[in-house]
């Protein structure tokens, strides 16, 4: 079976709780608030970006499980914010992890799903025997205008999943995908900040395609609701994951442990992959998860997960490498200027 060898997670230290971006914008904070359901968000330090992030993503799962540099076959970054426009991010990851040259990389792009999608090519390769072990990675610095909605939610954090066959802590048994062509969210080349389609932003967005994936999983496995313990859905906001899942017919018990954006914000990439690495820390075995990604353009990716025995054993070490739990705690908290500031927002002129 084919399925998740080892995992690990990066969230930045520093946030912005959501009440000081409202008060630079004269915005009511309470309105706020209480819309997304996000109380604060993560902020990328002066030296991060995606690449960073997705670095230290990596060494956490490798720190969890012993691996051969030269088992590593493939690496996928997908991401809204690589550092460059032309040269790969998953070079400089192999690089800075130790793997070996005799590997595949590549970028990948699909809005907040592209992680999920590196996943699925880790998958086939792993499934086909092209390769032992690949890396799949979803991680994102957001972007989003000043003063515009997105900025309200648009942080930075990432998860690395190893994907191999036998002896997995948390075997993947189904992948399905749902895709149309779906203009809800943009960004043009050349431009700094995205566009979001206003009322395409739900539906037919994020919902149509999340139910579509999810209710195509079902059928395909024959499972209801009922039959998971757990389930992670893409996090822009709180409130589309709590209104997506009441609507699948999942509980809140179901998705709590996955809920991660009140305090960590639109991680992008990330989010799904970082709502299920939350997941992981916490599961047991036999416990089965149910996931579903969401990528504006559109399309979303979902997995049916059952956690192995090996999740418990002595060959996985869980406590190598911070849980998302203690990534999220003692934060460090800026001022809409320094925040700006790290963002690159604002620059000094030489």
């Amino acid at each position: 079976m084919v399925g998740i060898y080892s995992y690990g997670a990066y969230i930045p230290r520093y946030r912005i709780k959501v009440p000081e971006i409202a008060r630079v914008w004269g915005a009511n904070a309470d309105d706020i608030t209480r819309g997304l359901g996000v109380f604060e968000k993560s902020v990328p330090c002066l030296d991060e970006d995606t690449a960073t992030i997705a670095v230290e993503a990596a060494r956490a799962a490798l720190r969890r499980r012993e691996i051969d540099p030269e088992a590593i076959g493939a690496i996928y970054v997908g991401s809204e914010s690589h550092p460059y426009a032309v040269k790969p991010t998953a070079c400089t990851v192999g690089e800075a992890i130790g793997a070996t040259p005799n590997m595949t990389a590549a970028d990948y792009e699909f809005a907040c799903k592209a992680g999920t999608a590196g996943i699925q090519t880790c998958m086939g390769l792993v499934r086909s025997g092209m390769i032992p072990l690949g890396i799949a990675i979803g991680a994102d610095v957001a972007q989003g205008a000043p003063g515009d909605a997105l900025e309200y939610t648009a942080a930075a954090g990432g998860a690395a999943f190893v994907i191999s066959e036998g002896d997995t802590i948390a075997d993947i048994n189904q992948t399905c995908s749902y895709t149309t062509d779906t203009p809800d969210f943009w960004r043009r080349e050349g431009q700094s900040y995205p566009r979001h389609g206003g009322r395409f932003t739900g539906d037919p967005g994020y919902f149509k395609h999340v139910q579509g994936a999810a209710r195509l999983m079902f059928d395909q496995m024959g499972t209801s609701p009922e039959d998971y313990d757990y389930a992670v859905f893409h996090q822009p906001n709180a409130k589309f994951p709590q209104r997506v899942a009441k609507a699948l017919g999942f509980t809140e018990e179901q998705i709590k442990p996955g809920l991660v954006v009140p305090r960590l914000g639109n991680t992008y990439s990330g989010s799904s992959m970082i709502g299920l690495a939350a997941t992981l820390d916490l599961a047991r075995p036999g416990d089965r998860i149910f996931v579903t990604s969401f990528g504006s353009g559109a399309g979303s990716d979902a997995f049916d997960i059952t956690v192995t025995d090996a999740i418990a054993s002595g060959a996985f070490d869980r406590t190598a490498a911070p849980t998302v739990e203690e990534l999220l705690r003692d934060p460090i908290y800026l001022d809409y200027a320094l925040y700006a500031k790290h963002k690159g927002k604002i620059v000094m002129q030489r």
